[in-house]
């Protein structure tokens, strides 16, 4: 039975979902001392475990089983789930690789370009329309992104390749006719395997081969990996997609933030003047959703 939307949940989903994302590099930071493929494939596993608890403590295991029959069933459900598990995968490997790097700036920068592509998916695949203030934010924006790139010099592919790889998710997301646990844990079920191989057998480290502090903060990496994305899922399926790429702003921000005053990242002048026009952008768009919601009586 297909599950009825709750936009003003959706709404409060995203916001929580995007503000922990923004943080998330200060607990990636805290475990500097691991590889960021170790990292990676500790957050896969772990948030693997952490999602078969939740569905123990909250007795949707039945329901999960259920879900997981008729998704093999259906060969198209099922691609799109594998497709979503390996796009998030990369996802996460770029960001901590970023993080790892001292490039958070790189790392925000990916995620404000984000939305851009969202919209491009929306409009084109999911045939959501663009009012006046939304179109004229997102050209702020897109300026914004083309003033980033030309004064690094070179093409930012780690922050492109972060983009597409979270649209392209959040569009399976959007998409799917799979509840937020059953698809999580799905999708973190395919990659443990790899994970859990490359731990044991290939990883130089050893597998949980740290003092306590880092092992406890490599066990609570699927905490704070799971929650976030279920928030998103919840975003993803109950609010329109346009306003869930627009609430994105609020990660990058977050992050951009922390790299320039707590990681002590360089934010040039020609730097300041690109992200003005983003942020300009954001303050339209987040005006006209307010708008709309006050007229549909969500807000």
């Amino acid at each position: 039975m297909e599950e009825k939307t709750n936009p003003k949940w959706g709404l409060i989903a995203g916001l929580l979902a995007y503000v922990l994302w923004g943080v998330l590099p200060f607990y990636w930071k805290a475990v500097g001392e691991v590889s960021a493929l170790s990292i990676l494939c500790y957050r896969v596993l772990w948030s693997f475990v952490f999602m078969l608890i939740v569905l123990l403590i909250t007795k949707k295991l039945s329901r999960f089983w259920c879900e997981v029959r008729e998704i093999i069933k259906n060969k198209k459900r099922l691609l799109a789930i594998i497709m979503a598990a390996l796009l998030i995968t990369a996802n996460w490997f770029i960001f901590i690789f970023s993080v790892s790097s001292g490039k958070v700036i790189d790392a925000s920068l990916g995620y404000y370009i984000n939305p851009l592509v969202n919209v491009v998916l929306a409009t084109v695949i999911l045939k959501e329309r663009l009012g006046r203030g939304e179109l004229i934010a997102c050209l702020l924006a897109t300026v914004g992104v083309v003033l980033l790139a030309i004064q690094s010099g070179q093409m930012p592919w780690s922050s492109l390749a972060m983009a597409v790889t979270f649209s392209l998710y959040g569009l399976i997301k959007k998409t799917a006719s799979v509840s937020s646990l059953t698809g999580l844990t799905i999708e973190t079920a395919i990659m443990a395997p790899f994970a859990f191989i490359y731990l044991v057998f290939y990883s130089s480290e050893g597998f949980m081969a740290f003092d306590f502090k880092i092992n406890l903060l490599l066990i609570g990496a699927g905490v704070v990996t799971a929650i976030p994305l279920f928030l998103f899922a919840e975003a993803a399926k109950n609010i329109s997609y346009i306003l869930v790429g627009f609430l994105q702003y609020i990660a990058p921000t977050l992050m951009l933030v922390a790299a320039i005053w707590q990681f002590g990242e360089t934010f040039s002048t020609p730097q300041m003047i690109a992200f003005s026009f983003i942020w300009l952008g954001i303050l339209i768009f987040t005006g006209t959703s307010v708008l709309s919601l006050r007229k549909n009586k969500l807000a």
